[in-house]
């Protein structure tokens, strides 16, 4: 467990005239608070705090952040109140600590929209004080470390989130440690076996590598000396996760990365960089389009660098940062750099110009109501690299990496990008769909009888275009939801004998929609028009509320034996729906959902509710308002189909070894399908009916073992 007397000399370390005290009381305060509770691991629980604040300190944040650090359970976990904090430690350690509180504190009905909630009441934070994040980042960083401690489906979930939400902001904010910790730790827990070969793999190769990295960086040290320029040099290997992206970006196994050795320059002023650029291009081949100017341009959280890859001494792809010693501290440490001792962390204008993308979070969290639909937006805001475009007056505009014509209209103003008819990029006319590039001039043109359609959520890549394209779709598809609900409503009652248009002008309708928990009629009829509730149940409803007494006509005869026997089904399936009444439901084939696996439901019309995985990519492509939560409830066992993908060698019985395998664990194989490449490998996908995903995994591990095996994890879209 840490000590407080190392928190204390890192904070002294910064600032020979901080305010100890406060930490060492805040560090007794929170002992007593926490006094006999534990953690999972069995450690005293006082461990967390401690770490969360050694994290704080090790970012060089002040006195008041770091005592927040320690006591950011307090008020959750234990009887101390907001109150108590603010009389004991002053009104800026209780801001951050109530700022920290309430993320956790709200009430959901379901996972999902906790999730997703406590994702926007963080980032709403943020536009109060910055430092209510960074606690938050620190907590959840040591909450990783230590997630081995947790259930196997509650890992997946820490770990999805971290990766989907934490760590591209941390990245975003320019914390680039934090994100790096995050990010293997997240993947370690999503893709346990693939995490572990790459593991292996570089300790397999760490002295080798160890080799190169000492060469290089000696020789770069010499080639600044002879050349009178200061400065230090820097080796590392790429962490596992990033090793891991570019496997994936470039279709290439293990054996075939060589580019995973990064090195960083250290030098003065922004004239050595380019100085030390030219030296090392000189002495080394570069690589074509791989070299990147930050210093002129910039990254959206700050991060300035020259990035260049060269082909090293010993025929090695080597990646070369060069920047001065101001830039690597906004690198390392960014947004925390930024706002260190600021307007106590406080956010102001100024600063948000330079994280206009920040800002753009801010005012959209007020215009999504609905939490998941704010939760895609956050991740196409956080995941993506910037290009710079011009517009033709000269201005520079900042999308993001894949961005369209559409998503730079709408950077330049709404009505530009709703009424977009066409765009000429660098003086020629080009389709929507075109993605941009650094340095293009783009020209929109526009026609004022010209309006989005869905389609056009297809092309774009900013959150701004999105959401501006579904508000505009979702006026109009409601007006057409409330005439098609009311239609839907109109036919169905003439049949019972009941009267609708009656109803509605004599306020019964109105007594149904409140009774069925709607806002308003029109919420009422849209919802039957969006197909989410069926016009027999709201029938059902105007009955009872016209004839009390009476048993209504409109209700459903007994199910006939196909119904029955659709029911029983549906029972069968094990999944539970929240908010939809006696839907069909049906397994996503793009992802295979088992027992065990998070989930999350989609309604389509006429088709019932579709199950996919919550981590499927077809998930994040579709309408929000249509996602619902779903749930396994334990019911019957029955076997469910699930996807695995093996890379092994191409030898003599290979297949029948892992169709052995299967056998040993009672897995019954409905699918497969092989592929022999070139180079001697085998890629063999076997579609498998299993019990859950606890089952699936250890059938994984059961194949891994096996010794002609190079690979295996549950077969995705992304083999």
């Amino acid at each position: 467990m840490i000590r407080i007397q190392e928190i204390l000399d890192k904070v002294s370390s910064g600032n020979q005239n901080a305010d100890l005290a406060l930490i060492q009381k805040a560090y007794v305060y929170a002992a007593t608070a926490h006094a006999g509770q534990t953690r999972l691991s069995g450690e005293p629980y006082l461990s967390h705090p401690l770490a969360v604040a050694n994290t704080l300190a090790d970012m060089g944040f002040d006195e008041p952040t770091v005592a927040a650090g320690l006591l950011h359970d307090t008020v959750e976990d234990t009887r101390a109140s907001i109150e108590e904090i603010d009389e004991n430690f002053g009104e800026d350690v209780a801001d951050i600590v109530d700022g920290v509180t309430k993320i956790s504190l709200i009430p959901f009905e379901n996972k999902e929209e906790a999730q997703a909630e406590n994702i926007r009441k963080m980032i709403l934070a943020m536009s109060h004080d910055m430092r209510v994040l960074m606690v938050k980042l620190a907590d959840r960083l040591h909450n990783m470390s230590t997630l081995d401690f947790q259930k196997a489906h509650k890992q997946r979930r820490i770990a999805q989130e971290t990766m989907d939400i934490y760590a591209p902001l941390a990245n975003r904010l320019g914390l680039h440690l934090l994100k790096r910790e995050l990010e293997d730790l997240s993947f370690k827990y999503l893709k346990p076996d693939v995490y572990n070969q790459v593991d292996h793999w570089l300790d397999r190769h760490q002295v080798v590598e160890k080799q190169i990295i000492d060469k290089v960086v000696r020789l770069i040290r010499d080639l600044l000396a002879d050349n009178q320029i200061c400065g230090d040099v820097y080796g590392r290997i790429k962490h596992i996760y990033s090793i891991y992206k570019k496997m994936q970006s470039q279709s290439l196994t293990l054996d075939e990365m060589h580019d995973i050795m990064a090195f960083r320059v250290l030098v003065k002023d922004i004239r050595d960089c380019y100085a030390v650029l030219g030296l090392v291009h000189s002495q080394w081949r570069p690589v074509h389009g791989r070299f990147k100017d930050y210093i002129s341009m910039p990254k959206a959280n700050g991060y300035q660098s020259l990035h260049t890859t060269v082909i090293g001494p010993e025929g090695e792809r080597i990646e070369i940062q060069i920047r001065t010693e101001d830039m690597h501290r906004q690198a390392e440490h960014g947004v925390a750099a930024h706002w260190l001792y600021k307007e106590k962390g406080r956010v102001n204008s100024r600063d948000l110009e330079q994280f206009s993308w920040l800002r753009e979070i801010f005012e959209r969290q007020g215009e999504e109501a609905d939490s998941r639909e704010f939760m895609h937006s956050l991740k196409m805001d956080l995941f993506k690299d910037e290009v710079y475009v011009y517009t033709p007056a000269g201005d520079v505009k900042e999308l993001p990496e894949g961005a369209t014509p559409l998503d730079f209209a709408f950077v330049i103003h709404t009505k530009v990008g709703q009424h977009c008819a066409g765009a000429k990029i660098n003086g020629r006319l080009m389709p929507l769909s075109t993605e941009l590039k650094n340095g293009d001039i783009v020209e929109i043109i526009t026609d004022p009888v010209r309006n989005p359609n869905r389609d056009w959520l297809k092309l774009v890549k900013t959150a701004r275009a999105r959401s501006r394209i579904q508000r505009y779709l979702r006026t109009e598809e409601r007006a057409h939801a409330v005439a098609l609900g009311r239609d839907m409503l109109e036919k169905e009652g003439r049949k019972v004998s009941l009267n609708v248009g009656r109803a509605l002008k004599e306020g019964h309708m109105a007594l149904v929609a409140q009774d069925m928990n709607f806002d308003s009629v029109d919420e009422l009829i849209a919802s039957v028009g969006y197909a989410h509730i069926t016009p027999r149940k709201v029938l059902n409803r105007l009955y009872a509320v016209l004839h009390p007494s009476e048993v209504s006509p409109a209700a459903p005869a007994a199910p006939s034996v196909k119904e029955s026997r659709d029911a029983s089904a549906r029972k069968g399936e094990g999944v539970g729906i929240s908010g939809v009444d006696s839907v069909l439901m049906r397994f996503a084939k793009c992802c295979n959902p088992v027992p065990g696996d998070p989930i999350i439901g989609y309604i389509s019309r006429g088709m019932g509710v579709t199950v996919h995985r919550t981590d499927c990519a077809n998930v994040a492509n579709m309408e929000p308002e249509r996602l619902i939560s779903v749930h396994w409830d334990g019911g019957e066992e029955k076997p469910y189909e699930a996807g695995i993908f093996v890379m092994a060698r191409n030898q003599q019985g290979v297949l029948a070894e892992v169709a052995a395998t299967l056998a040993r664990n009672n897995v019954n194989i409905t699918g497969l399908n092989m592929d022999v490449l070139v180079d001697g490998r085998a890629k063999l996908r076997f579609t498998v009916e299993v019990r859950d995903s606890t089952q699936l995994y250890q059938l994984i591990e059961g194949i891994r073992a096996l010794p002609c095996i190079l690979e295996v994890v549950r077969d995705t879209e992304e083999h």
